[in-house]
């Protein structure tokens, strides 16, 4: 056996090899330009350290940003929309308010599609499914006329009320595909997204349509270079719902795939906290562009269909461009090593969200990078060493980080010494991040405390302890392979697939025979996507009800029982939905209909059992010391340096640092770190 898992981001692109001896790792720049260019640097690298071949790999598992990186660089295909007549400008309505309410100077994203490009047509379908008018094969005609004259590479095609009756969405696409050709991409908005809510379905089919093309040519690119090399094995997809799919689905909804690096690291943290017994669990991915976080309960993240993409206002909810897609329910702050330290026009320190990327870098990278970023800032205090950081891969010039943050943050700020004024980026870093866990658990009504912190990514570890320091969690768990965790998480995901139907009834007027048959046909589509990769008998199905109030628009989702007793499920979802909601919000409403939004339906692959892997047993060799300074203290602190192998199961006191290649962990004074017996590291604060 012999598995790749690639995971690029927006840094560093991460290559791990799985073998029946354990997990190899390496972490190379990532090429923004051609990013299978540096992932392919990255598997020759290993498989020259295996001294193997791409023809003994087995299977490949991917990751990527670039479906994400097209929509916010707008450098999809040239796509045009078909809608329902008087309804191109949908898009542009979105909801029909502000996502901030007193600002002057918003911004909203423009659409995908320009108002050209959004063609009404004839047709009409009620809310109840039945036909009102039909689309002319006359007037289809004059509109691929039209298409064919603008050069299209990308058609969306998205009707009112397809989610009840998608047969004229049916009908259109196959009479534009005779007339267009192969050559142009034709998306659906009932397949890509077939739930109610006319802008989110629209805004989806379109993202879908307007990435394809690019997403296709890349993929395909990929395998075929993959396999001029030799590979005959399986290339799979991560999906941003935490699971994997096949290169084919990969290509028909490539918008599935937008978190599909993030989702990774939550794959990753699931599996470890199963395997430590955390019921509670905090996932914190810091890489080199953002960190990225998701709470996780009794080794299950939480995950959603509702995701928001390019973003006009980083960071702020309501301002990018919806898509209707299972991914985990991620929060991503911009605060990556790469993250750029900056004095605004008040005298106020700020981190991020701009980041300086793999290219130019940090100042300490040497390659023609400037800023004062998080990595230098680390480099400055002695956090880290420039010495075999990221594995060897990269010479430092440890010597530029102080000068650049001496130049854009201490002078600025009058500080007598170059050491504070790094530690406050990091100290300002560590509490956007904590306030992001806080504020986030405070929505999903969670007590973050009663959390264990679970770190992946390059910088995780070293931000770990005082970020749960801040938030008051008392356990900190540092996996094996942490530092390339997101790609690690892809050897961990089950292959999976997920769809879901809208419902829009109160329970009391639902046709349980009718929607049991609908359910059932899903199960079998759904079904039928993950045997393409998977033994029938390794595949499980799961159910979710989206529930409301009648009139509300918040909306919570109920866990069903499988598809046998599903009828059981219906008859008990109000005590069910009630009680969640008393215990989200603190009361329920007293004689308001409940009402069942949408279905979702899952397969995926059986959990494997996790196991213990056996840890070699090493010498432990006399710490070294490193002085690191202390914003807290005031003044540097003598930290002992020791490699993480060189740890076991006894308790070692902090201050300390643990080495690795791809990592560091800081273990901060009033903090014990050990290593478990399945090899993780598990820091305990001991101190209040």
């Amino acid at each position: 056996m012999l598995r790749f898992a690639i995971d690029i981001g927006g840094t560093f692109t991460d290559v791990v090899a799985e073998t029946l001896a354990g997990l190899f790792s390496v972490k190379v720049l990532t090429t923004p330009q051609s990013p299978e260019l540096g992932a392919l640097d990255g598997v020759g690298c290993l498989l020259d350290e295996l001294n193997l071949t791409y023809s003994d790999i087995t299977t490949v598992i991917h990751g990527t940003t670039l479906a994400t990186n097209a929509l916010i660089e707008r450098r999809g295909a040239k796509t045009a929309f078909v809608t329902t007549a008087g309804f191109r400008d949908v898009l542009e309505m979105r909801y029909e308010k502000r996502f901030d309410q007193y600002a002057l100077d918003i911004q909203m994203p423009e659409p995908l599609v320009p108002r050209p490009l959004r063609l009404g047509l004839n047709e009409r379908i009620l809310a109840d499914g039945s036909v009102l008018a039909a689309p002319q094969d006359g007037e289809i005609e004059q509109l691929a006329a039209r298409l064919i004259a603008e050069k299209i590479e990308a058609v969306a095609v998205g009707f009112l009320h397809s989610y009840r009756n998608a047969s004229h969405e049916n009908h259109v696409s196959e009479r534009l595909r005779a007339l267009l050709g192969d050559d142009v991409t034709i998306c659906q908005s009932a397949e890509v997204a077939g739930e109610i809510r006319e802008y989110e379905r629209f805004s989806t089919v379109c993202a879908n349509a307007y990435v394809r093309p690019v997403m296709a040519r890349y993929l395909q690119q990929l395998q075929t270079q993959l396999q001029n090399r030799g590979f005959d094995g399986s290339l799979l997809m991560m999906l941003s719902g935490g699971g994997l799919t096949t290169l084919e689905q990969a290509v028909r909804f490539p918008i599935r795939l937008l978190e599909s690096g993030p989702a990774g690291g939550v794959a990753l943290a699931a599996h470890v906290a199963r395997e430590v017994g955390s019921d509670k669990t905090l996932s914190l991915d810091i890489g080199g562009t953002t960190a990225k976080i998701c709470f996780i309960e009794k080794g299950l993240p939480k995950t959603t269909r509702k995701f928001e993409v390019a973003r006009a206002w980083r960071d702020v909810k309501g301002s990018g461009l919806p898509v209707r897609i299972p991914t985990v329910e991620l929060v991503e702050i911009g605060a990556g090593g790469g993250s750029i330290a900056t004095i605004d026009a008040l005298g106020r320190l700020k981190v991020g969200p701009k980041s300086a990327g793999s290219d130019p870098g940090p100042a300490a990278y040497n390659r023609g990078g400037t800023e004062a970023t998080i990595t230098d800032s680390h480099l400055t205090v002695g956090n880290i060493s420039a010495n075999g950081f990221a594995g060897g891969m990269i010479e430092l010039a440890p010597e530029r980080a102080p000068a650049a943050i001496a130049e854009h943050v201490q002078q600025p700020m009058g500080l007598d010494k170059v050491e504070p004024a790094a530690a406050g980026i990091i100290e300002l870093a560590d509490e956007t991040m904590a306030n992001a866990a806080r504020v986030h658990g405070i929505e999903l009504g969670l007590d973050v405390a009663s959390f264990d912190l679970l770190v992946s990514g390059g910088g995780g570890a070293l931000h770990a302890a005082r970020i749960a320091e801040k938030l008051g969690i008392r356990r900190v768990i540092v996996p094996q392979n942490a530092g390339v965790g997101s790609a690690v998480g892809f050897l961990r995901s089950p292959v999976a697939f997920e769809s879901a139907i809208s419902v829009i009834s109160t329970l009391d007027a639902i046709d349980s025979e009718a929607l049991t048959e609908r359910v059932h046909q899903q199960i079998a589509y759904v079904r039928n996507i993950v045997a393409d990769a998977v033994r029938s008998e390794r595949i499980t199905t799961a159910i979710q009800a989206e529930m409301r109030y009648q009139g509300q628009g918040l909306e919570l989702f109920i866990e069903l029982s499988d598809d046998e007793d599903f009828a059981a499920s219906l008859a008990q979802l109000e005590a069910v939905f009630v009680e969640r909601y008393k215990a989200l919000v603190g009361f329920d409403l007293k004689n308001i209909p409940i009402e069942l939004v949408s279905i979702s339906v899952s397969a995926r692959e059986a959990l494997q059992p996790t196991s213990a892997t056996d840890q070699q047993t090493v010498t432990t060799q006399d710490a070294q010391t490193r002085d690191i300074y202390d914003l807290s203290a005031k003044e540097h602190l003598n930290y002992a340096v020791m490699d993480r192998s060189a740890l076991n199961g006894s308790l070692t006191d902090g201050p300390a640092v643990i080495s690795e290649p791809q990592t560091t962990t800081l273990v901060r004074p009033g903090w014990t770190v050990h290593r478990s017996d399945i090899g993780h590291l598990v820091l305990e604060r001991s101190a209040s």
